[in-house]
This record gives structure tokens, sequence and C-alpha cells, in this order.
């Protein structure tokens, strides 16, 4: 065990004399105490809470680390950094290879299709108010993987591209705007293409990578959305398919993951006219979604050959860091919200098995209770 130094020096006054405010009631000045460890701590006295405050209410803006007793709900609580996956309301119809948009408390998820052997595309689209799915009005045109202006809301999202037909590959340069009620045709991407990420909001959106058909022929395309329609612009450094991750806007954004036949780990930045190869992924997959801003994002789940990810890592604008998992492994969702505040949705689990599961990412600082478990 650590020893913990006490030095009276600053308890004795220029007279000589003990400070009787400090001295004589044990009080020492944090200055003299010099820095120690511990360990095998087996007791302590009484004496000891008193470091923990007891308050009537949570204070309104604690400390990182602080405790405190609250006497009203006879509660002992402290303020951590906390960091999970929860989960959230079923969708209607169970599906995957679908495209999501919008917040936590404000979600929207858009096309994809059912499980094999089926595989029939779809045109659903389902809101989500933090609790549960409502379907609303479909798409015109049914497809899975389809991409989306991932910054887009519940009542003003953006979807293009994706893949038609379940007799064989039959892409699509399709875009559609939806306006919180319908969706209308807009132009076209400038080439067919699925498979691709997306960034971006409803009137200025960024289309990168993807493949078009006849496939495999993944691109390093990327477009830029002002609103109106489609302009071809810088590609990426690396071409790449198989529903890659995007997060961020048109001017700003982060393209990773994605492949051909096994996942990449690949990782590019957007800077409104160039693209910039970063730190990579620690786990290369395919068939993963994205959450989040180009300087601020997650990375979700995914596949690369048979075998499925619950991975999920968090990028601060400089690395990757692997944090809390999905509770299942599975790829092939539709996620939507930031770095703090995700939702993530349907996907598959195997490549037969399909799920309607939501699961809503919570990170940062919160108040917890503490509890015996």
């Amino acid at each position: 065990m650590g020893t913990i130094k006490q030095n009276r020096a600053n308890n004795i006054l220029t007279s000589g004399k003990l400070d009787a405010t400090d001295g004589l009631n044990n009080n020492v000045p944090a200055t003299n105490i010099a820095n120690a460890s511990l360990s095998s701590v087996t007791s302590y006295p009484p004496s000891a809470g008193a470091g923990v405050s007891s308050v009537a209410s949570d204070p309104p803006s604690p400390n990182e680390g602080q405790m405190w007793f609250n006497t009203t709900s006879g509660a002992l609580k402290q303020y951590v950094n906390y960091s999970a996956w929860a989960s959230g309301g079923n969708l209607n119809t169970t599906r995957g290879e679908g495209a999501g948009a919008g917040t936590q408390t404000a979600g929207i998820n858009i096309g994809g299709r059912l499980s094999p052997p089926t595989a029939t595309r779809l045109a659903n689209t389902e809101i989500y108010d933090g609790t549960s799915w409502t379907e609303v009005n479909d798409l015109n045109t049914a497809r899975r993987h389809l991409a989306a202006a991932t910054q887009g809301t519940s009542t003003a999202s953006l979807v293009f591209g994706g893949d038609l037909n379940t007799g064989g590959p039959s892409f699509t340069a399709n875009t559609e705007s939806w306006d919180g009620t319908s969706w209308t045709e807009v132009n076209n991407l400038t080439i067919v293409k699925e498979s691709g990420g997306g960034a971006g909001i409803q009137t200025a959106a960024l289309s990168f990578g993807g493949d078009t058909d006849p496939e495999p022929a993944p691109t390093s395309n990327v477009q830029s959305w002002d609103g109106t329609s489609w302009t071809n612009t810088t590609s990426l450094n690396t071409a790449r398919t198989l529903m890659m991750g995007g997060a961020g806007l048109q001017t700003a954004a982060l393209a990773f993951g994605g492949g051909i036949s096994s996942g990449l780990t690949n990782t590019e930045t957007w800077n409104g006219s160039s693209w910039t190869e970063v730190n990579d992924l620690n786990t290369g997959r395919l068939y993963l979604s994205g959450a989040g801003l180009y300087d601020s994002a997650l990375a979700i789940g995914g596949q690369s050959g048979p075998s499925f990810f619950a991975n999920v890592e968090i990028w601060d604008g400089t690395n990757w860091t692997e944090t809390s998992d999905l509770s299942a492994a599975k790829g092939k969702t539709s996620s939507a919200g930031s770095s703090s505040s995700a939702v993530s949705t349907g996907g598959a689990t195997s490549p037969t098995v399909f799920v309607n599961a939501t699961e809503e990412w919570t990170s940062g600082l919160i108040t917890q209770t503490i509890t015996a478990s």
C-alpha cells in the first residue's frame, strides 16, 4: 500500500503558534499532501465518506468522475463516461440492405429487401420516433443497396442508386427526394450504380463508390448533388463497393470499408475538392453501415466472406478505436445519427437470416445511479 504524507508546515503561523482553524481540526492544506497510489485496500473509516456530498437535487453541471448522494431520491450517483448499445423498437418489416438517415429519435429506414430465398426488393419506408417505427408512403422505385444522404432528416431525405431486380443485377441511377409525406422522383445520378456510400443532406449530398452494371465493377466515381442535379467530381483513391460506410456532409465527408470480395480497411476523408487516405479501420469489412460526421463517426457491424461482425469502431478525426459491440454479429444494417447518439436497424445475422431488431447507441458523459448488483 502506498504512503500518504501529511506536511503540517503550513499549519504553523509565523508567530510559531499552531493555527487553531486548521491544526486543531486536523485539517491539512491540499498542497501539503503528496500524491500516492493505494492498493490492497480492504476497509476505510466512515469519515472517508465525507467526500461524497449530500444534495437535494442532482448538480446541473457535474464534473466527470463526480459522485453525490441525492437525498430526495435516496440514490448514490456519479457522472461518468458511458458507451453502450440498447434495444429499441422493431421494424414493422424484417429486412436488410436498405438505407438510413436522421437521428436516434427521428430516424428513417428506406428500401432494402426481404430475407432469401424470396429476396424481394422493397419500397417500404418507416419513420422512428425513438420508441417505435411507423409505416409511411413507399418509394416510387423498390430497391436494395441504395445510398442516402446520411445527414438528412425524417422529414427531408434523399436516396440514390440501388439494385432493382430479384432475377439478377439491374442497377439504377434513380434519385428520390422525401418531403416528410411522400417521395418524388428527381434528376438521376450520372451513372447507374448500387452499393455505394452517401453523405450530406437533402439539398446538398455526396454519392461515392459503388458497383456498376454488369457487376462486379467497383467504381471510384464520386458525384455531388446541388439540390437539382448530380455532377461528377474528384474520384476516390480506392474503388470499392458492397455497402461501404459513409458519414458527414457534402463538403466534409468520410468513406470507409467496403471492398470487392473481402473487406477493406481503407478510410478516406473528403474536403470538398479531394480525397485523402487516412488511418485504416481496425477490422476490414463489407456490408457495414455508418453514422456521424467526417471527424466523429461510427463504423457499425459488417461482413467479410462468411463471417459477420458485431464490431463497432469510433472515429475521432484521426484514428479508429474499437468500442462496445452490437448485441449480435450482423451486416447490411441501416444506421443513422451521430457518434454519440445513433440507431442501427435490420440487417442480416447470416446469409439467409434477416432481422427487424433496432439497437440504439449512447456515448458520452451521463449521470448514472449506483446500485448493488
